[in-house]
């Protein structure tokens, strides 16, 4: 009888352990599985508040990237014109000279000498045509009064004509002669800065030795080369914005090469960037922009909010709704890549809040939580991504 009673109490205690073990396993996975509304914990994510973007209307600026060096728009090589001794060298490096300004002089003592003789000879010459022409008029004043024979005045317009002749030749050698003294006079072909220097003053140099190098710093000019699918977008006046040794400036495109290299299959724009102030030094790196439209009121979000994986392979977003993320296919247009912006033409309004951070995978119906707002996640590190 004993025995059969501490049995009895032994089953019970058994059923009390079980039924305890069943309730707590009801608690895990309530009705309806997990995330369902048994109130069971399903996945979720914590957002700092920098993962979380609003759409914004604003211009956006059709545009295209451009980089390379800005180059002076001329560069002109001052050469000697003949060969002797420098006298004088009037500028240096970095000099700005305008265009004719004196920059050096040769000695000049043969020049000038011939330059005299060459007076003289037209002067002689000039003076021979003139005699030579009296002759000649009275020759045939003479033959119409039947005092000389007709040959006398074919004699006399031979000698007009050969007067004529040295006088044109001694004008000739003068017109040399005068052009050699002004070689020896160095002026400037254009205005600009001196970029290089490369004679003293003493020095004996070649004709067509380099004297100096000159650059036209007020208007720069960048060669850039922009991909053939792009390159139907870009027209002469169209406008470029840079950023250059931290500045901003604005240029415009001047010229578009007529051909495709073969090569790159790229076609080369040239970009012309005013600098009357000097503001700008030849050869600077510059980074722009060709700027082909503007469109006004854009919808725009961050690149990084714009997700793959739509049906057929479409864009998607990851939006905030009601605390749970809720993705909404989208359709993209512009894109600036500078300021890493994409225009969204459908699929959002201005009060959705999408999600722009690297936050891992995201799901449909994911239980959003924001960082510093409570609950488990709270105290956790901004912008990742915590697996509930």
């Amino acid at each position: 009888m004993h025995s059969d009673s501490l049995r009895g109490a032994a089953c019970v205690a058994l059923l009390a352990v079980a039924a305890a073990c069943g309730g707590e396993a009801g608690a895990e996975t309530p009705k309806g599985g997990p995330g369902g509304p048994g109130g069971g914990r399903g996945p979720s994510v914590t957002l700092a508040a920098t993962d979380v973007a609003t759409p914004q209307l604003m211009p956006l600026e059709d545009a295209i990237p451009v980089t390379g060096n800005l180059e002076p728009l001329e560069r002109a090589e001052v050469r000697a014109r003949l060969e002797g001794n420098v006298v004088q060298v009037y500028v240096r490096e970095g000099q700005p000279v305008r265009a004719g300004q004196l920059l050096a002089v040769f000695e000049a003592g043969d020049q000038a000498g011939n330059a005299r003789s060459a007076d003289a000879d037209v002067a002689a010459a000039r003076s021979e045509l003139g005699t030579a022409q009296w002759t000649l008029d009275q020759n045939r004043e003479l033959h119409r009064e039947g005092a000389i024979p007709e040959r006398d005045v074919r004699v006399a317009e031979g000698a007009v004509a050969a007067a004529r002749a040295r006088l044109a030749s001694a004008q000739a050698r003068r017109g040399s002669t005068r052009r050699e003294v002004g070689d020896t006079r160095v002026v400037a072909p254009v205005g600009g800065i001196i970029e290089r220097r490369t004679v003293n003053p003493g020095e004996h140099v070649t004709r067509n030795a380099s004297l100096f190098t000159l650059v036209r710093g007020d208007v720069l000019e960048l060669a850039a080369a922009v991909p053939e699918r792009a390159a139907a977008g870009v027209a002469a006046g169209q406008s470029v914005r840079f950023t250059a040794d931290g500045s901003q400036f604005t240029g415009r495109v001047a010229r578009i090469s007529p051909s495709v290299d073969p090569g790159s299959r790229s076609v080369t724009v040239y970009v012309q960037v005013p600098n009357a102030e000097g503001r700008l030094r030849a050869g600077t790196f510059a980074s722009g922009r060709i700027v082909s439209r503007v469109v006004e009121g854009a919808m725009v979000v961050p690149a990084s909010a714009i997700r793959e994986g739509g049906e057929g392979g479409g864009q998607v977003v990851y939006r905030v709704v009601d605390g749970k993320v809720n993705v909404a296919p989208v359709t993209v247009g512009l894109k600036d890549e500078a300021q890493g912006l994409v225009q969204v033409l459908t699929g959002l309004s201005e009060g959705d809040r999408v999600i722009a951070g690297n936050v891992g995978v995201l799901g449909e119906g994911m239980a959003v939580r924001m960082a510093g707002e409570g609950g488990p996640e709270k105290g956790k590190g901004k912008g990742g991504a915590r697996g509930g």
